[in-house]
């Protein structure tokens, strides 16, 4: 998927969302969401500097469908982050209230990647989650499995989520800790012999939301996120450690507004 096309998809998609008319689709919504933050990390890997990363979404009833999107400010990687653009999609399946299951997936393509270099321009990769809520503390625990088509190799992860209720302030601080491992066969195109990338990656961070109208939300937020034993490894060759992967205190500022 070229630029062109990934604009004229997101372009579409709002024009479906707002040709819909409420008493047809009572439950149909779009979301926008700027984003600002100060680093580009993404499962311990530092992908570029400060970024802009807007989203857009439409909602309809338990399926959604959007587009994130990653523009480096300065420290761009190229072939990577210069730009990224991301179609992606989800349906939830609720088992009651304290579990669901949600399958989705998310198209990473990069329209300036040189294949020549070794770069993809897009890979694709299905994933599927359960979100179970633990009783009487309400604490959200995700675990999540990913498999990258292209890139020929699973991502586990394990994510946890608490809410601590300000209501004086009416407002709330959300916690939130993650951690995964990945193991991908095909890390380089074309290359041969073939290489692999592993590695482990965590994060453990806050975000506070500021609701500024019915529709509209600031969410400010820290994260400390780190890669760790993340190696590449050619044929029989040692294996080399990935020099991207590494610790980064991540802030994060965002403004959704949803119609």
């Amino acid at each position: 998927m070229n630029l062109r096309t990934t604009l004229l998809f997101c372009s579409a998609i709002i024009l479906l969302a707002s040709s819909v008319r409420a008493e047809d689709a009572p439950s149909a919504s779009v979301t926008l969401t700027p984003s600002f933050v100060s680093q580009y990390m993404f499962r311990g890997t530092r992908l570029g500097g400060p970024a802009f990363q807007p989203t857009v979404e439409v909602g309809y009833g338990d399926f959604g469908i959007g587009i994130w999107a990653s523009t480096p400010i300065k420290d761009k990687v190229s072939g990577q982050s210069d730009p990224e653009i991301d179609p992606y999609g989800y349906y939830t399946f609720t088992v009651n209230k304290s579990l669901s299951v949600v399958p989705g997936f998310t198209w990473y393509t990069y329209p300036g990647a040189k294949e020549s270099d070794g770069f993809y321009k897009s890979t694709f990769e299905p994933n599927l989650a359960v979100n179970y809520t633990l009783p009487g503390v309400d604490i959200k625990l995700t675990p999540k499995i990913y498999y990258d088509l292209i890139l020929k190799g699973p991502t586990y992860e394990l994510s946890a989520a608490y809410a601590l209720p300000l209501k004086d302030l009416g407002t709330e601080i959300d916690f939130s800790a993650t951690a995964g491992t990945f193991i991908v066969k095909d890390y380089i195109k074309d290359a041969d012999p073939d290489v692999k990338n592993w590695g482990n990656y965590y994060s453990i961070g806050f975000s506070v939301p500021v609701a500024l109208t019915k529709t509209a939300k600031l969410t400010w937020g820290l994260a400390y996120t780190k890669g760790t034993s993340n190696y590449l490894k050619a044929g029989s060759d040692p294996r080399s450690e990935n020099t991207a992967a590494v610790g980064r205190l991540v802030g994060t500022l965002s403004l959704s507004y949803s119609f």
